[in-house]
């Protein structure tokens, strides 16, 4: 858990989000404060989406059709972050499905091979992903749709550390620690409020969307392996993404 007595905002804070979520450069990053610099991860998900649409708007000025766009987009994304939440998806799937035991699907997860699941899970979000994101760009809405998903998937990571206990002793999101109820808080305020600045009328249906995705993830965690782990953590960032998504695809289709 978070050290009680640390200060709840630093200026360093997020420097060190960017140079644990992303490859991106991150000059002053350190790693003292861990999951103390989590209330930033929403401002993380807004500088990714925001490469995101200068890929996607480049591609379109150039004249190459919505999917062309969206398939760079997320491309640009999956860069950035060195496939971080998609590393973690596709373990989870490989662990929760191809093991038997709690400590099968741990040991599993911790492989760095891909399974069948994973391959598959990877294959249907990536593949709806760009099929919503191709018909959001040609909607005229490319900024919700990049930015959105992206700063609530990142909230959802942080409200889920907090209120997911460990399954193992060791690994990433144990030596990042849990961050404190406040930092939670300020996580996803941030995120929600960036949803509503952005998305307008379509961002209530999306943080629902993307809430429920963080608890389903979050509830089949528990039940397979006990809580969490920096691959379940990368699991709620894809699928709450991808729920926000359907959201906004499925608003702006009733507009």
């Amino acid at each position: 858990m978070a050290d009680p007595d640390a200060p709840l905002f630093h200026p360093r804070d997020i420097a060190r989000s960017f140079a644990l979520l992303t490859r991106l450069p991150a000059p002053g990053a350190d790693a003292t404060r861990g999951a103390a610099a989590a209330w930033t991860w929403p401002l993380v998900g807004l500088g990714v989406g925001a490469l995101m649409a200068l890929a996607g708007q480049a591609a379109l000025l150039i004249g190459l059709p919505p999917l062309a766009a969206a398939f760079l987009a997320l491309g640009t994304g999956i860069a950035a972050t060195g496939a971080l939440h998609e590393d973690g998806l596709a373990d989870c799937a490989d662990g929760f499905w191809g093991g038997a035991t709690r400590e099968k699907r741990l040991e599993i997860m911790r492989d760095s091979r891909i399974g069948s699941y994973g391959m598959l899970a990877l294959l249907v979000t990536l593949g709806l992903q760009a099929a919503l994101l191709a018909d959001l760009f040609a909607a005229g809405l490319l900024l919700p749709a990049l930015l959105v998903p992206a700063v609530l998937g990142r909230g959802a990571m942080v409200l889920s550390m907090a209120g997911l206990a460990h399954a193992r002793p060791d690994g990433l999101a144990r030596h990042v620690g849990r961050p404190g109820r406040a930092t939670a808080l300020v996580a996803v305020a941030l995120a929600s409020g960036i949803a509503v600045l952005i998305g307008g009328p379509f961002a209530p249906a999306a943080i629902v969307a993307a809430a429920a995705g963080m608890v389903g993830v979050g509830a089949l965690a528990i039940r397979k392996i006990g809580g969490q782990t920096g691959d379940v953590l990368g699991a709620v960032q894809v699928v709450s993404s991808l729920a926000a998504l359907l959201a906004l695809t499925a608003m702006a289709a009733q507009a």
